[in-house]
């Protein structure tokens, strides 16, 4: 019988799990010098001194002779009965280099057996990662490396386990090491512009997703991450582009629906976000983001009801979702329902304690609710976790203000603009908090620094106008006041105050006139108390 000998010799004593050679006899001559002079290309078994042996053969029907002789095989053995137990062999044999008898040689394939190793250790490694256990799974890469250094899939794996566990370093190394085994593996691309972007180094993550769709121009997934890349980036049109590649390529990816809607969102199309949502969720009717992001998305378009039920859906999937109660509460705020947005934010807070967005939402509803002290402590818990929040150094400012406490409000307004120069608001309450402390020109310096900032502030024109008015200068409030109105023709505080600055100056059909819209204004607007100091102004010039 005769082996065809594939790849090379191998020198010592190979040990694996293939069939035993029983109490083989050394052969003085070793192997390597037949493989090197070319007599190894072939074992073949037979009977030589009438004891069964392997030898060495140059073609395959070559007979045994001492000359070729390799081992002799234990007396009575059946050396063909024995070799076809060793299917595939392909790199063989063992040099025996002294006399000793061997109580068992193996005659193995050992790349083989490594490479079927490896196999089952990789097969663990992709389990346990199924599983979670990505500890469990590096350690069962590593084992497949470690008997086949050029397994590339084994690299892959170990690297997509390492980022997994947030070790984007090692994983990146361990995908430099999959591509340099095979240049072409796609998976690997994406998997290493992954790491690459999730750590700060988005450029070389586009250039592995291109390298990817290069070999593979319909990698769906490839399209996708590049697309949440670019989206990072800020080029919002162009993941727009990948993602709907992406969903060209799988029309059923829920995800490159959701993530399409969000870019869409961002660039102001909201109807076609509402859209891709609806498609995402079609698709996949548990996808919590999806939920929450267009329940975003409507209350933006004015249906909060429709946002409502959105974030209803969120926790119904995950009661313990802190965000979604925020939002919901956030909703509820704007539609009037400051008992329920309270309620949400308690739950928000129950469940995050540091969601400081829920603390500052809480204080705004506790304020409209008329719970002023406890608006002021939400917003001191803000400030606590978040010391340099501008926007909550001027709501509190605001509730102080309207309490009456203008030192304890210009305070506030100070930090605000100190942390934001350019906040136009903080400005124009400080100048109202300066005013009602009787600080008439740090009210005007608050105003016209507010109208440098913003133009068309017509709130700022409104109240530099009051204050003008309250020191003499009556044309130079209304003024103010017209150019107020320019602004926001509904303002209707400006005609009540140009009303009031006419009546002064003698201009009695000009202040009715100002009195009546106002009244109509107020009235529209449900201010009742304005609304009587119009028509109350108004009857005085009867």
């Amino acid at each position: 019988m005769k082996f065809k000998i594939l790849t090379g010799c191998v020198t010592g004593l190979v040990v694996s799990i293939t069939t035993s050679l029983l109490f083989c006899q050394p052969s003085r001559a070793g192997n390597e010098s037949f493989f090197n002079s070319g007599t190894l290309k072939y074992i073949s078994t037979g009977i030589l001194n009438a004891e069964p042996v392997v030898c060495a053969a140059v073609n395959q029907d070559d007979t045994c002779t001492n000359r070729t002789l390799l081992f002799t095989l234990e007396q009575g053995s059946d050396a063909d009965a024995t070799f076809k137990k060793l299917p595939k062999v392909d790199l063989t044999v063992v040099e025996f280099t002294n006399s000793q008898k061997y109580s068992v040689a193996n005659i193995a394939n050992s790349d083989l057996a490594a490479r079927e190793k490896a196999e089952d250790f990789f097969t663990q490694g992709e389990q346990k990662y199924k599983k979670g256990d990505y500890q469990g799974a590096i350690a069962a890469y590593t084992q497949a490396i470690a008997l086949n250094p050029n397994y590339a899939e084994a690299y892959n794996g170990r690297g997509n386990a390492r980022y997994s566990l947030g070790d984007n370093k090692g994983a990146v190394a361990d995908f430099n090491e999959a591509l340099r085994i095979n240049p072409n593996y796609v998976e690997a691309y994406t998997s290493r512009g992954n790491a690459r972007d999730d750590s700060g180094d988005s450029q070389g993550a586009i250039a592995d997703y291109n390298a990817a769709l290069r070999i593979n121009p319909n990698d769906a997934s490839a399209y996708y991450n590049r697309g949440v890349t670019r989206s990072r980036l800020g080029d919002n049109k162009a993941a727009v582009a990948d993602y709907t590649e992406a969903l060209r390529i799988n029309p059923n990816y829920a995800d490159a629906y959701n993530n399409r809607g969000l870019d869409r969102y961002k660039l102001g199309d909201k109807q076609g976000a509402v859209a891709d949502f609806n498609e995402a969720l079609r698709i996949n009717p548990n996808l919590p983001q999806a939920y929450g992001n267009r329940g975003i998305a409507r209350s933006e378009l004015g249906d909060n009801q429709g946002a409502v039920a959105d974030f209803n859906e969120v926790l119904r999937i995950n009661p313990n979702d802190a965000f979604a109660y925020y939002q919901r509460g956030s909703i509820r705020s704007v539609s009037g329902d400051n008992q329920g947005a309270v309620a949400d934010f308690n739950e928000a807070l129950r469940i995050n304690p540091n969601l400081f967005q829920a603390y500052g939402n809480r204080g705004l509803a506790r304020s409209e609710l008329g719970d002023k002290q406890g608006a002021i402590l939400d917003f001191n818990e803000v400030l606590r976790i978040n010391p340099n929040d501008a926007l909550a150094y001027y709501h509190r400012g605001i509730i102080r203000y309207v309490s009456g406490d203008n030192q304890g409000a210009v305070a506030d307004f100070n930090e605000a603009v100190r942390i934001n120069p350019n906040s136009a608001e903080a400005y124009t309450s400080r100048g109202n908090a300066r005013d009602d402390l009787g600080d008439r020109q740090g009210a005007l310096a608050d105003y016209h620094r507010a109208l440098q900032i913003n133009p068309n502030f017509a709130s700022a024109y409104l109240n530099r106008g009051i204050t003008r008015f309250r020191l003499g200068d009556t044309p130079g409030a209304v003024a103010d006041y017209n150019a107020a109105l320019r602004i926001d023709p509904n303002l209707a505080g400006a005609y009540l105050s140009r009303g009031i600055a006419r009546a002064e100056g003698g201009d009695k059909p000009g202040a009715r006139q100002d009195f009546q819209k106002a009244a109509d204004l107020f009235q529209q607007q449900g201010n009742k108390d304005n609304y009587q100091k119009a028509i109350n102004n108004l009857r005085k010039l009867q």
